[in-house]
């Protein structure tokens, strides 16, 4: 990249536009030109209207943007990160793409629509494809691309090399997932502290439809057909700050040992060493029975990797075993970037 390209983030006060802040600080491809909020913040500085609550110190560049409203125009920014809630994400995602904004979403409002893709990039790039259909579907000069829930990405990320070499018939999932994925305040001390609470609204439907989504084949129409993979899950909130756990059992279409399963995450093809935020490895292997731990493991391979343990034979299905990803890091804005990441250096947004 010769030159690095303005972007704006929209939502940059929030705990997830936090996260695009520290993600596009010092980006070799991208350039933070605009941060946008709510009426309330605009017109003070970025300094003024965010309470900063990252262990990293607010780059000071960043801190003297002027905060604008999360709509347009937001001039000389081809690319949008948007960390928007799901209350007003929409409409707000479609008019920038509407206005040749290419918009890489974490929120949930379009992930399932038939014409937007649900990438996870280690997984499944090829539905990048689906963007041309998009526009012209849509008669729109920008595009929407969005990452999935944060729970969906690390289980599919070690989902994808087994469902590629095997085929997943069944996979039952029962998360145990960090205060930090229901933002700030989010879950009241009282709740939460010596407790686990067994359902988080929305969260089993997410990880039911959208890892089929993920997992599924893209058409020659820039549909997506879904994995006939049956998803069952159950969520649960947990007293861990970040970090979420899923404990998995599958079953496979065809047959496998627990050596195969572990040659085939070993032998994941990585990413394209010039995409910037791209882990080393997507996915961790560890060999203790008692890991992978959140406090211990979430920050492995810079927060960008799922990490896998405890593999072992299911007495109800075929094997079982553990899932940890930093939900605010590769689970959101993480994700979000490596998108954008791979959209550029396969020449699809122009410059």
């Amino acid at each position: 990249m010769r030159a690095r390209i303005p972007v704006a983030i929209l939502g940059a006060t929030g705990n997830v536009g936090q996260k695009f802040v520290l993600q596009l600080h010092n980006h070799p491809w991208f350039e933070i030109l605009a941060v946008c909020a709510s009426d309330n913040s605009a017109g003070k500085s970025y300094r003024e209207a965010v309470t900063w609550r990252q262990p990293e110190t607010l780059p000071a560049e960043v801190a003297e943007l002027t905060v604008g409203a999360c709509r347009l125009p937001i001039e000389s920014c081809p690319i949008v990160f948007s960390a928007l809630g799901s209350d007003i994400a929409g409409e707000i995602e479609k008019s920038f793409a509407q206005a040749a904004h290419w918009v890489f979403s974490n929120a949930r409002n379009h992930r399932m629509d038939p014409d937007v893709p649900l990438l996870l990039t280690e997984v499944n790039p090829d539905h990048l494809a689906m963007l041309p259909f998009q526009r012209t579907n849509r008669q729109w000069p920008g595009a929407i691309v969005t990452n999935a829930n944060c729970s969906t990405i690390a289980l599919c990320l070690a989902l994808g090399p087994i469902h590629r070499r095997f085929g997943l018939e069944k996979v039952h999932v029962v998360t145990l997932q960090a205060v930090s994925g229901a933002g700030y305040p989010g879950v009241p001390s009282l709740d939460i502290l010596g407790n686990v609470i067994p359902n988080i609204p929305g969260e089993e439907a997410k990880l039911e439809l959208e890892t089929c989504k993920i997992l599924g084949q893209l058409r020659a129409d820039g549909r997506v057909r879904p994995a006939e993979t049956v998803v069952s899950a159950q969520t649960t909130r947990v007293p861990v700050i970040d970090g979420h756990m899923a404990c998995v059992s599958v079953s496979l279409a065809a047959s496998a040992t627990e050596l195969n399963l572990l040659e085939c995450w070993q032998q994941e093809t990585p990413l394209p060493r010039e995409l910037p935020t791209a882990p080393r490895l997507p996915v961790l292997l560890t060999h203790e029975q008692d890991r992978p731990q959140p406090r211990l493991d979430s920050w492995r391979g810079k927060g960008m990797a799922s990490v896998v343990g405890r593999l072992r034979p299911c007495p109800v299905l075929d094997f079982k075993f553990v899932v940890l990803g930093h939900n605010t890091i590769r689970g959101a804005a993480g994700t979000s970037v490596l998108n954008a990441e791979l959209a550029l250096f396969q020449g699809l947004i122009e410059r």
